[in-house]
């Protein structure tokens, strides 16, 4: 700890974003940068806890005091090489993880809890900037194939690990290029696509063999799979989204939040998409139901197609705004979350359930909906009672951003003969393993839609797990 007294004398200050009126007429990322001098004095302010909570907050966790101490001292590969132990992907989570280290950080009792994130990025460009980052392929190979199957953050932690073993992996991806919801769920206003393309440029040198546009289940059947591998570890995420069924659900003009969002990737990143299959905002009354991360992103890409208005509405009560007693630290809070998407103009609501959609000549033109007031009960279960209070909310356009429930059980997992847990992902044990003989399941498709940082967490323990099975 180079500085005991920095958290006193050094205000936390932040990288910002972009202004609004600039952002909104790309796709560029919106967070800024600051300087590395700036970075070294907020990474300072790290207090070497006693007890890290920030540490037990990480679903990785990963060293923080350490590799603060290391940025601090203008040590940067010592601190990058820190946070590889844990993390294979720094670069990711410090752009689009929730921070739940922060919120655990014994400054949050302060509201200024360490720039962790924004410093996990930093580290991370200035590693790649000056060579710090290299492909490391193992020196020697077992005789042993695994098939990665899903190229998300969980399937690449976890081919990068088996990889570094010694072991022959391919990674199957139904879709043209690899990265999984991070590359086609994610807008680039958040995650540039070019920080994907670097890892996986890292992961072909060190022997990682892609098999893109490959369904497996479809264009390779889970049988040739089988035969020609020697684990198999199912990383395909949550795919199942969430849906609703109101009156007027079949009207023109509703769509899934991921059929919008992987459209736009495609367009920026120049991939095909029929003219006749185009989702465009430009000049439309937007309405986006869900009120989580993934509504955001919808609210940010509808304002930069050009939508006239936009609004978010969530069946949920509207969370406290700073404190929440309910979840105290060093748990990470339920409270109002404004983000830079919001900051861009939308309206948002709360407490509001859809009750009909409405429409002219099969297009959507209205949706009703109606006031909920919600309760607790004596277990603590929470029960939601309609009002009666109904409104219509203009819209031509609405995104479905209610979640995922489960993986696509169509096609390779029913094929396989897999088994599911109660919300219907792959069931697994303590292992990782499902109820075939040599089939993992990792992140997403084995514990629900969760955050980029648990699938890579849960990548990397498959991994170890699979290893482990092979050796034996």
């Amino acid at each position: 700890m180079g500085n005991p007294k920095a958290f006193i004398n050094i205000p936390r200050k932040e990288a910002g974003y972009r202004p609004v009126i600039e952002r909104i007429y790309d796709f560029g990322e919106v967070e800024q940068t600051l300087n590395r001098e700036d970075r070294r004095l907020q990474a300072s302010r790290c207090m070497d806890c006693g007890i890290p909570f920030c540490h037990w907050g990480c679903p990785l966790g990963n060293k923080m005091p350490e590799w603060q101490d290391l940025i601090y001292k203008g040590q940067w590969k010592e601190a990058i090489e820190n946070l590889h132990e844990t993390n294979n992907f720094p670069d990711f989570t410090g752009r689009i993880c929730p921070a739940p280290c922060e919120k655990s950080c014994v400054l949050s009792l302060h509201d200024s809890p360490v720039t962790i994130r924004e410093n996990e990025t930093a580290v991370t460009e200035i590693a790649f900037i000056e060579g710090m980052i290299k492909a490391q392929p193992p020196k020697t190979r077992t005789n042993k194939k695994i098939a990665v199957i899903g190229s998300g953050p969980a399937g690449m932690a976890a081919a990068q690990q088996l990889n570094r073993k010694g072991h022959n992996v391919t990674i199957f991806e139904k879709d043209n290029s690899l990265g999984g919801l991070m590359r086609y769920g994610i807008p680039n206003f958040k995650l540039n696509k070019n920080v994907i393309d670097r890892r996986l440029d890292q992961l072909k040198e060190e022997g990682i063999i892609f098999k893109p546009n490959t369904e497996v289940g479809k264009d390779i059947t889970g049988k040739e799979i089988m035969k020609n591998f020697d684990a198999v570890c199912i990383a395909v995420g949550a795919g199942h989204p969430r849906d609703i069924k109101p009156e007027g659900r079949d009207l023109k003009g509703i769509y899934f939040a991921m059929e919008f969002l992987s459209q736009q990737n495609q367009l920026v990143m120049n991939e095909p998409v029929a003219e006749k299959d185009l989702i465009s905002a430009k000049g439309k009354h937007v309405l986006v139901i869900g009120g989580g991360d993934t509504g955001s992103d919808c609210v940010g890409t509808s304002i930069r197609q050009g939508a006239v208005k936009v609004t978010q509405i969530e069946i949920l009560p509207k969370p406290p705004i700073g404190k929440n007693p309910e979840t105290p630290w060093p748990y990470y809070p339920t409270i109002l979350k404004t983000s830079t998407s919001h900051e861009e103009g939308c309206e948002r609501k709360w407490s509001l359930n859809t009750n009909q959609f409405i429409g002219e000549k099969g297009k959507l033109t209205e949706v009703l909906v109606e006031e909920v007031e919600w309760t607790k009960d004596e277990s603590g279960r929470f029960n939601m009672k309609p009002t009666g209070k109904t409104e219509k909310i203009k819209a031509d356009l609405v995104f479905l951003a209610l979640g995922f429930v489960h993986p696509v059980h169509e096609g390779l997992l029913t094929e396989l003969g897999i088994n599911f847990d109660a919300r219907g992902n792959v069931a697994i044990d303590k292992d990782n393993k499902s109820n075939i003989a040599k089939v993992f399941a990792t992140g997403d498709a084995a514990m629900g839609a969760s955050l980029v940082v648990r699938a890579i967490a849960s990548g990397r323990k498959v991994a170890e797990n699979i290893h482990k099975t092979l050796i034996d």
